[in-house]
């Protein structure tokens, strides 16, 4: 029909989890028709007031389903793949969905004729590391390079924001805890700003000059475990001393959590915290994507505001 504008379609796995929020917002904003792939979609009905009636609609598949894939990435122009897991509920499955998920999503896409895939993978990705998440992430990056060349891969340390499970975890603790136990409190952080991240995914999307390239995304500045969780203190208002743990207790306790089902910290999680998770010398970042990072400090008080004597309020920073 003369007239007619065709809108562009993306599909977002893992659309309805903490960074995924923030991308399907961009995305709507950019004007895509968003389809959510989840394997539960009922999750992603919150999402569809982001965007205009039929804009977001939310998908039932899973990236362990080949064919639920392929019917998710069909007619799409861009393919975003956020899948991922801090520890298993049955084993194995950090290969299903972090490395054999990752080479489904990618095969199907570049079958399907997408024009863009952008990977979020994490620093740590490394096919020698100890940890099988780390080892699992670096083997999805290999198939998505593999299975689709020009793929944007974003590595982000520990992100942040109003739902992160980081600090709102710690400042719980901080609030009902005697003292602050520390575990490998020199490794180091450089925690990078939801928002950004999902900036990124969206700078990724639409930037020539990011085809086939590997970004990692960290916030201003490096920070040890110790000094992120004094900060929490700080923030919160509660005055607790930090305790080292001996780390034979650390890891019979990361054991006994792990059959719980959100464990606190897993065996595997420990293995990862002995390597900072900072970004490397020399790689691209997010000012290479036109993205000035914000800081733990503009915007964490904002939203941990509530863990403090009284629950007083400050303002957060949005978007």
């Amino acid at each position: 029909m003369r007239g007619t504008t065709v809108r562009k379609v993306a599909t977002v796995f893992g659309g309805t989890g903490f960074i995924g929020r923030y991308v399907v917002q961009r995305l709507a904003n950019m004007d895509y028709v968003v389809r959510i792939a989840t394997s539960h979609p009922n999750a992603g009905h919150f999402l569809q007031t982001q965007g205009r009636v039929g804009q977001i609609v939310p998908l039932a598949a899973s990236v362990t389903d080949p064919g639920a894939v392929a019917r998710a990435v069909a007619g799409a122009d861009l393919v975003v793949n956020l899948v991922g897991i801090l520890h298993e509920r049955k084993p194995g499955d950090f290969q299903r969905l972090q490395a054999e998920g990752a080479d489904t999503v990618a095969r199907l896409s570049a079958e399907a004729g997408v024009e863009r895939l952008v990977q979020v993978s994490a620093i740590g990705a490394d096919p020698a590391s100890p940890s099988q998440y780390g080892k699992t992430k670096a083997a999805g990056e290999a198939a998505v390079r593999a299975a689709f060349p020009g793929a944007v891969i974003l590595r982000p340390s520990i992100v942040f924001g109003p739902e992160d499970q980081f600090f709102n975890r710690f400042a719980g603790m901080a609030r009902l805890l005697p003292f602050m136990p520390v575990v490998a409190g020199a490794a180091r952080f450089q925690p990078v700003y939801v928002g950004d991240v999902a900036d990124a995914v969206a700078a990724a999307a639409t930037r020539d000059d990011a085809v086939g390239q590997t970004y990692e995304l960290g916030g201003p500045r490096a920070i040890s475990f110790r000094d992120l969780l004094r900060f929490i203190l700080d923030v919160t208002g509660h005055r607790r001393p930090m305790v080292d743990m001996p780390d034979g207790l650390v890891r019979l306790q990361a054991r006994l959590s792990e059959f719980l089902p959100n464990p606190p910290l897993t065996r595997d999680q420990l293995v990862m915290l002995q390597r900072d998770n900072v970004v490397a010398p020399g790689t691209k970042g997010l000012a290479e994507l036109g993205i000035a990072a914000k800081s733990v400090e503009a915007v964490v008080p904002g939203y941990l505001s509530r863990f403090r004597p009284g629950g007083g309020r400050r303002p957060a920073v949005a978007n």
